[in-house]
C-alpha cells in the first residue's frame, strides 16, 4: 500500500502539475517558434501578449458572469476565450502594421525587430497593468475538481488522496486539441503549406506566387490564438498577475530553444522538458521517500534541491547547457 501511496503522491505533486504546466509552456513556445521560423525574429513581447489576451478574456468573463451566464461545471472563461482571441488578434495585427511591418519593408536586421519587440513588451505590460491592475485576479469558476482527494481516499482506502483539478484536465485536453489542429493546418491545408514554404525559403516561396502579407497575417492570428489560450489556461490553473507573464517569458523561450527554435515539434518537447525539470528539482521529495523507505531510513529534511522561488533558474540552467552543447536544440531547429 505504501508503494501505491507514493505513486499517488507523485501524481498529485509532480506528474499532473508538470503535465499541465508543460502543456501551457508548449503552447507559449509554439507561438515563439512560429514567429522565429516564419517572421525571423525573437518576439520578446510574447509573454505580455499572453497577458493581454488573458486580460481581455477575464474582462469578458466578468461581463458574462454579471449577466448570469455560466458554462455549468466548466469555467465561464472558456465561453469568453474566442472573444479574447479575436481582440488579441486585432492587437497583434495592429502592432505588426504599425511597428514590425515598417522594419520588414526596410529590410532591417533581426536584432532591430527584437529591440522593437522589447519596446512593444513594455507598452503592453503597462497597458495591462493600467486596465486590470497589478494584483492577482482569480476568474476560475465551475466545478473545482474532477477527482477530489477526500472522495478518492474514501473510495480507495489509501492514506494519500488523489486530487485532479478541472483546470488541469482542461489544460491537458485543450493543449492536445490545439496542437493536433495546428499540425493538421500546417501539414494539410494550402495556407499551412505556404507558411512552411515561406519559412524554409522566402525567396523561392515569393517566386512560387505565395503572398507574403497573407502569410504574415495568418501567422499573427495563429500566434494570437496560441498566446491567449496558453495565457488563459495558465491563469485558470494558477491565477492571473501581469508580472507573472513577464516572468514566464524565460521558460517559454527556454522551451522553444531547448526543443529547437523554429521547430513546432521541438517547442512541444521543450515545454515538457522544462516543466518536468522545474517541478522535479523544486519538489520536496520527503513524502514520497517516506512511503518507500524503511522507517529507520526516513528522511528528516525536505529533500528539496531548490526552493520554488528558484524554479526559473532551472529553465535558465537548462537553456545555457543546451546552447553550449547543442545550439540547434533537441529537434535541430535553426541555430540560435
Amino acid at each position: 500500500m505504501d508503494v501505491i501511496n507514493a505513486i499517488v503522491a507523485l501524481l498529485n505533486f509532480v506528474i499532473i502539475p508538470a503535465t499541465a504546466y508543460g502543456s501551457q509552456l508548449a503552447l507559449g513556445a509554439l507561438g515563439v517558434t512560429l514567429i522565429y521560423g516564419i517572421l525571423r525574429f525573437s518576439n520578446f513581447a510574447h509573454g505580455d501578449t499572453m497577458a493581454f489576451g488573458t486580460m481581455a478574456t477575464i474582462l469578458i468573463t466578468w461581463g458574462l458572469q454579471s449577466m448570469g451566464i455560466s458554462f455549468g461545471v466548466l469555467p465561464t472563461a472558456l465561453l469568453a476565450l474566442p472573444f479574447g482571441i479575436a481582440i488579441t488578434a486585432l492587437l497583434v495585427l495592429g502592432t505588426d502594421k504599425i511597428v514590425y511591418g515598417y522594419y520588414r519593408r526596410v529590410k532591417a536586421k533581426p536584432i532591430v525587430l527584437v529591440m522593437a519587440s522589447i519596446g512593444v513588451m513594455f507598452v503592453l505590460n503597462g497597458v495591462v497593468r493600467l486596465i486590470i491592475g497589478p494584483g492577482d485576479q482569480r476568474f476560475a469558476d465551475g466545478e473545482r475538481f474532477i477527482i477530489n482527494a477526500r472522495a478518492f481516499r474514501e473510495w480507495s482506502g489509501l492514506e494519500e488522496g488523489l486530487a485532479f483539478k478541472t483546470t488541469q484536465g482542461i489544460t491537458i485536453v485543450t493543449a492536445a486539441i490545439v496542437v493536433a489542429a495546428l499540425f493538421w493546418f500546417l501539414n494539410r491545408t494550402r495556407t499551412g503549406k505556404s507558411m512552411r514554404a515561406y519559412s524554409d525559403n522566402e525567396d523561392l516561396a515569393l517566386l512560387s506566387g505565395i503572398n507574403p502579407e497573407r502569410v504574415v497575417m495568418i501567422t499573427w492570428i495563429i500566434v494570437a490564438a496560441l498566446a491567449t489560450i496558453a495565457g488563459v489556461l495558465y491563469g485558470l490553473d494558477k491565477s492571473f498577475k501581469p508580472f507573472t507573464y513577464f516572468q514566464l517569458l524565460l521558460p517559454i523561450f527556454a522551451s522553444a530553444i531547448v526543443g529547437g527554435l523554429g521547430s513546432p515539434l521541438g517547442a512541444i518537447a521543450g515545454g515538457f522538458v522544462i516543466a518536468f525539470s522545474e517541478v522535479f528539482v523544486t519538489y520536496a521529495w520527503k513524502k514520497v521517500v517516506t512511503y518507500l523507505a524503511p522507517e529507520s531510513l526516513e528522511p528528516s529534511g525536505l529533500l528539496q534541491l531548490l526552493g520554488t522561488d528558484y524554479k526559473f533558474a532551472v529553465s535558465f540552467a537548462i537553456l545555457v547547457i543546451v546552447l553550449l552543447f547543442r545550439p540547434t536544440g533537441l529537434f535541430k531547429g535553426k541555430s540560435v
